[in-house]
């Protein structure tokens, strides 16, 4: 009779992945965090709430008594109603750390997101009776080009995966000691407190999965604690913003701003149904191409508790945005963990087969053909785009070609070892889009938004030595730029073309950002040309007409 094989319980192993994958998500997430300029719309927005607060705290004086803007926020002295200001008030405290800068705006939505990859790790720790599959899933989520973009800005949503992912992690650890259970309300008030209404979807998808898989946790005292004291935070912010703007806070956030997203375009923000399914074939790869098996290896163990979570949780959100009439790219952010969880499953059954418990792999053999067609075609792409990028190519971009260099040759080296039928091709994978992602988060082209307009800090330092703080200032670009306020410091409203004859003539006279082929157009009189940059003229009403020599 053979001897049983002894397990040895090591309590540290998890922390030290936890730890470990942290770091490597810490290093990918703050590097060159500050290199390139704030982003319009929601970059500028928070960062401009952030700095009245950290203002209202280092020169009270020019704010209003008893203003508190940490709990009544402001955008431009006028009363901010968008969301609440958890996320606000933390960059405000960088900001009273390490100044007003870029870094500084995005630390914590980098540092949150980067601790959302370690509470993925926890999470498929408890669904997963392996660690195999945990650590795959982490690792896939660290590398998925929309995770790493967004999570670096200044914006709420790499937060709100962040509070998410905890909420879940202490409702799946709940299982085994319930005392965990207070741990879901917090998470789900942090939630609430960075995004609204959105928490109240968010959470249902944990709620939901216990009452398919865990309904005794339904009963459970510490839970409902939990939801209390995690709520009262937030339903306190929301009386103290009824009591002090009334029905017209009402209308604004839980309307205009929330639920109103579900029936109509915001802003112009709209899209077709399929729009999210869209942003997954773009940004995924490529991991999109083990997507389809991992998704039917769920459904074929859809009776265990981790095909549940994962089945339950992307169906639900998935059809809930993708029927939203507002379409945003960062809405689908709380879909990334559940897609890389889904993914970690499958890998781990081809990583070892005779190692995963509690996942039944589809089918032992060859790996599929369309792996080899797929990872085959994309490393022709990234070939030719290095050609195209190279000193002797049409568009030569020495930065852009290293980058598509690191590219080709991982995927090139992964579809050998899938040829190969070696599983190592799995490590080769993931070392190699986290080399190449780091060297795009070294570059300025990681933000590529950017390039659609023209350059913000040039115009916006234009306007600030040549205007006095609080003046009018008026621009022919048909789009506000929320980071041109930020950096200048000033409020630069558009105006249509055929307006401003006429509010050129009214007092207070207007400073005006505009174009030299507008002004010509305009033919305005008594023009004084403060300056230019980037191609835009800063201009004002003189007494005695002033030219320029261009």
């Amino acid at each position: 009779m053979g001897k049983l094989k002894r397990i040895t319980f090591q309590p540290w192993v998890d922390p030290l992945w936890m730890v470990a994958l942290g770091s490597a998500a810490l290093l990918l997430l703050t590097v060159n965090l500050g290199g390139v300029p704030l982003r319009d719309w929601d970059e500028g927005t928070v960062a401009q709430v952030a700095r009245e607060i950290w203002r209202s705290h280092t020169d009270p004086a020019s704010f209003p008594a008893g203003s508190l803007t940490w709990l009544y926020p402001t955008l431009e002295g006028q009363p901010y109603l968008n969301k609440p200001t958890l996320i606000h008030i933390l960059i405000a405290q960088c900001f009273a750390i390490g100044g007003v800068n870029e870094w500084m705006a995005r630390l914590p939505g980098a540092l949150l997101t980067a601790l959302s990859v370690s509470l993925l790790y926890g999470i498929g720790r408890e669904i997963f009776v392996k660690r195999t599959p945990a650590v795959f899933a982490a690792l896939i989520y660290l590398t998925w080009l929309p995770v790493v973009r967004h999570g670096r800005l200044a914006m709420l949503d790499g937060a709100l995966v962040c509070f998410f992912l905890f909420s879940l992690w202490c409702l799946l650890r709940a299982r085994r000691d319930l005392r965990w259970g207070l741990g879901v309300g917090i998470g789900f008030g942090l939630m609430a407190l960075t995004k609204g209404p959105i928490a109240l979807l968010l959470i249902g998808l944990g709620f939901g999965f216990i009452v398919w898989d865990t309904p005794r946790l339904l009963t459970c005292r510490y839970l409902w604690c939990g939801m209390g004291l995690g709520s009262a935070p937030a339903i306190a912010w929301y009386w103290a913003q009824w009591a002090r703007y009334g029905p017209s806070f009402l209308g604004i956030n839980l309307v205009d701003q929330s639920f109103s997203r579900l029936w109509k375009p915001v802003e112009g923000n709209q899209g077709a149904v399929w729009y999210y399914l869209w942003e997954i074939l773009k940004y995924t790869l490529p991991w999109l191409i083990f997507l389809p098996q991992g998704f039917w290896l769920a459904w074929k163990n859809r009776e265990l508790g981790w095909a549940k979570l994962v089945l339950l949780w992307s169906a639900v959100y998935l059809l809930v945005i993708s029927l939203m009439q507002t379409k945003l790219p960062w809405y689908i952010m709380p879909l990334y963990p559940v897609l890389a969880l889904v993914t970690g499953a499958m890998l781990a059954t081809i990583w070892n087969p005779k190692d995963v418990i509690g996942i039944r792999p589809i089918a032992q053999g060859k790996f599929p053909r369309s792996w080899i067609m797929a990872l085959g075609g994309l490393a022709m792409v990234g070939w030719i785009l290095c050609l195209v990028f190279s000193p002797v190519g049409p568009f030569p971009q020495p930065i852009l070609d290293i980058i598509v260099t690191a590219i080709a040759v991982t995927l090139t080296v992964t579809t050998m070892l899938v040829i190969r039928q070696d599983s190592q091709f799995i490590l080769v994978l993931i070392w190699g889009c986290y080399v190449s992602l780091l060297l795009l988060m070294v570059s300025p082209y990681w933000l590529w938004e950017l390039q659609e307009s023209y350059p913000v800090k040039p115009v916006a330092a234009l306007i600030q030595q040549n205007t006095p703080p609080g003046a009018v200032v008026l621009t022919s670009y048909p789009d506000g730029r929320p980071s041109l306020n930020f950096y200048s410091d000033r409020q630069v409203t558009p105006i249509a073309e055929k307006q401003i004859p006429d509010r050129w003539s009214q007092k207070p006279y207007p400073y005006l950002l505009t174009d030299q082929a507008t002004l010509k157009r305009l033919a305005l009189p008594s023009v004084q040309v403060l300056g230019m940059a980037e191609d835009w003229l800063l201009v004002n009403r003189a007494q005695t007409l002033k030219v320029a020599e261009q």
